[in-house]
């Protein structure tokens, strides 16, 4: 224990002198001290830390995108941040940075001695300033909020920060399905070979999860999954009628005329021609689409009429990396 408790000692004390700051050997200046100008710092570092809020008000105002007028307060934020790093950059060239001219002869050759002299220029050409510490703080935000500002347009390629119109439905268990019509949708009256549109009793049709397809297929025909087992009502299967693809509506139900010759049925995306097999869950047959449709249980109640048993399987909408990366499955509203 003694011999490792020494190891420990010996380790630390090495360390901590290795970061210790050195003293430096006093040396000859190359470029002569200016004088100190506190009041060109202080607006130095006022006008990069205006530059770095300018550059995080960009990133705000982007990232809410309900607000009004959210072009013109992104142009108003980077242009000022640009305005105060530039201004920030004219003070620093003309007040903190000792400028002088030195003329010599190039020599044959580079040596060490001259590479130390330029690190020496540059060193004493910053001496003057007071606040190093601040202002290298000060350069290191701006750097890094414009930065993030000039990045945040990334987040176009996909939703990253607003995700819950994604995770949220409106479906729960005993939610009736209604047609477009309003009515509720009776399981004798879905027909096989018809594509049936619906949507949640009471709730908001324009949500992500609002709409559906419904379909009927011979219970024979169907080969859901495990993880689907019971999700559909004697035949009769529920999906979203948002393509995983791009968002857009699916709106066209493929049946065959000569079965078997004929394709089986298939939900179709008239935009990309996404292809999603009602009978397997909704997996993708065809097309761009780069997962399944979430797919919906039903049932029958007393009534005979269709009723959601909870909630989709999977997230609704455009297969973005945002969506796919979420865990939990897409919550029903309490």
């Amino acid at each position: 224990m003694s011999r490792v408790r020494d190891l420990v000692v010996s380790g630390a004390v090495v360390l901590v002198s290795k970061l210790a700051p050195r003293p430096r050997p006093p040396r000859e200046r190359v470029v002569p001290p200016g004088e100190p100008s506190p009041r060109a710092e202080l607006l130095a570092i006022g006008l990069l830390g205006l530059g770095s809020v300018c550059s995080l008000a960009f990133i705000a105002a982007y990232a809410l995108d309900r607000l009004g007028g959210q072009t013109q307060l992104m142009g108003l934020a980077l242009g000022l941040a640009f305005v105060a790093f530039g201004t920030a950059g004219i003070v620093i060239a003309r007040h903190l940075v000792v400028t002088e001219e030195l003329s010599e002869d190039y020599g044959p050759e580079e040596h060490p001695e001259e590479q130390e002299t330029i690190a020496a220029l540059v060193e004493d050409s910053s001496s003057r300033l007071t606040r190093k510490r601040l202002f290298k703080l000060s350069l290191f935000g701006a750097g890094a909020t414009l930065g993030a500002a000039l990045l945040a347009p990334l987040a176009s390629l996909g939703p990253v920060l607003d995700l819950d119109r994604f995770v949220a439905s409106p479906w729960r268990r005993g939610t009736r399905l209604v047609g477009e019509d309003g009515r509720p949708l009776r399981a004798a009256d879905i027909e096989e070979r018809t594509f049936y549109t619906a949507f949640p009793e009471g709730a908001d049709r324009e949500a992500m999860a609002a709409s559906l397809v419904v379909v009927r297929l011979p219970p024979g025909s169907l080969n859901l999954p495990p993880a689907n087992t019971g999700y559909d009502a004697g035949g009769i299967v529920a999906y979203s009628k948002i393509c995983t693809h791009a968002g857009c509506a699916i709106s066209l139900y493929r049946t065959p005329l000569y079965a078997p010759a004929d394709p089986a049925p298939a939900l179709v995306c008239p935009c990309h021609y996404s292809t999603f097999d009602p009978a397997t869950g909704g997996t993708v047959t065809f097309g761009p689409a780069g997962r399944k449709l979430p797919m919906l249980p039903v049932f029958v109640d007393g009534r005979g009429e269709l009723r959601a048993r909870g909630t989709f399987d999977d997230p609704v909408g455009p297969s973005w990396w945002g969506v796919r990366s979420r865990d939990a499955r897409p919550r029903a509203p309490q």
